[in-house]
């Protein structure tokens, strides 16, 4: 926690946050930034001290002044008891789930879920004995139909990372919460800047720390961030699956997240300008972005988040697999790729199939994603108004 002397409760805005949380100069020789610690063996000077066990570190896999400074810097914009870094976004999710689960026991995911999520849960949850279930992201209060006496965790992602519907994250909360399960969110999207839901309800956050937290495109890492009744459980998975990530890969989590208020901000203005710009073209049947008042969800958009991320998708009016390569496969801006979160802009076409169960994608043509980075919006824009000609011409 950063000392405040300003002789006042209030608490420091997220930029300071950013800017001073996990750094202890002082504890460094006077250098700002935490260093690189690498290392898996630490050393007790005596046989008091190794039965005692009392030193602040045992064992690199336990963590070290690198990763703590990570989680320092999370745990207060999530406002959680705790925070643990691991080695990816699916790590976070999978320790998540197993702090939770035990075999016997159900767990309900929103049909929206990240895939690997989805293959996760469809083969090594089911594999231990737990049933995994999927529910529409739009239900809310309608979960409770859906719970069973065993169902010890739900899942949500608000929004989905491919069709971008909004959760009702305080309901979904309510409903598990009188079931006896945790709810477990995933806000990789908006990132703890713009959502937080811990305060709506949550028990659980979790990231691809890899996407905005880096911010580079360069390393991969994921967060757990819970509340104290949940902490022992996702620790004791973490531990016992010996999940730990390396000085190494956090410290570019931690150089990312000095600069993420600056390039979420930047993120954010680009990418509702062109949705909106997309929404003007004639190729464009819909713009998938929550902050958009054309979006379905825009109303619980706007009453539980205070910003919106990056990362979005359209489509495009129906047209063979040939229009989508003439689309795709000339773009000189957007590249393909399946991260986001980076300075780079990306596009990917998405064909949903087996990974929306509950709810199939049923609208017609053809569907986009787009991750818009830092390059000047209007070559962005000229670079998609070529890709959407050179579409139409293929049709």
């Amino acid at each position: 926690m950063i000392e405040n002397d300003r002789g006042n409760n209030a608490p420091f805005s997220v930029e300071t946050v950013l800017t001073h949380q996990g750094r202890v100069p002082d504890d460094q020789f006077g250098f700002v930034n935490t260093p690189v610690y690498r290392g898996s063996t630490v050393l007790f000077k005596t046989l008091d001290d190794l039965e005692a066990q009392r030193q602040r570190f045992l064992y690199g896999r336990a963590g070290n002044p690198t990763t703590e400074s990570v989680e320092a810097v999370i745990t207060e914009l999530e406002g959680a008891y705790r925070t643990r870094l691991v080695p990816s976004g699916l790590a976070a999710v999978t320790v998540a789930l197993l702090g939770c689960l035990k075999a016997g026991d159900d767990v309900l995911l929103t049909d929206s879920a990240y895939e690997p999520t989805r293959a996760f849960a469809d083969g090594f949850l089911q594999q231990m004995g737990v049933t995994a279930r999927y529910y529409d992201p739009r239900i809310g209060a309608g979960l409770a139909d859906l719970m069973r006496p065993n169902t010890r965790a739900v899942l949500a992602e608000s929004p989905g990372s491919l069709t971008f519907e909004v959760q009702d994250i305080p309901a979904l909360a309510k409903v598990a919460h009188a079931g006896g399960a945790r709810l477990i969110v995933d806000n990789s999207w908006a990132s703890p800047l713009y959502h937080q839901p811990l305060k709506l309800g949550a028990d659980i956050v979790v990231h691809a720390a890899t996407k905005m937290f880096v911010g580079h495109s360069d390393a991969f890492a994921g967060t757990i961030s819970t509340t104290e009744e949940s902490w022992r459980g996702v620790e004791s998975a973490r531990r016992l699956l010996g999940f730990f990530t390396s000085g190494d890969e956090a410290f570019l989590v931690a150089r990312g997240l000095r600069t993420l208020a600056i390039r979420m901000k930047e993120h954010q203005a680009r990418a509702l300008d062109i949705a909106s710009w997309l929404e003007q073209q004639p190729e464009v049947t819909s713009v998938l972005h929550p902050a958009l008042p054309s979006h379905p969800d825009h109303a619980l958009f706007k009453r539980d988040f205070t910003g919106s991320g990056s990362l979005f998708a359209f489509v495009l009016a129906p047209a063979p697999r040939a229009s989508v390569a003439a689309f795709v496969d000339k773009l000189q801006l957007f590249s393909m790729g399946y991260s986001w979160g980076g300075y780079e802009s990306l596009c990917l076409p998405v064909v949903l199939g087996k990974n929306r169960t509950v709810r199939p994608w049923s609208a017609p043509g053809n569907l986009f994603r787009v991750h818009i980075g830092l390059e000047g919006v209007d070559d962005l824009k000229a670079d998609l108004g070529a890709a959407m000609e050179r579409y139409a011409r293929a049709r």
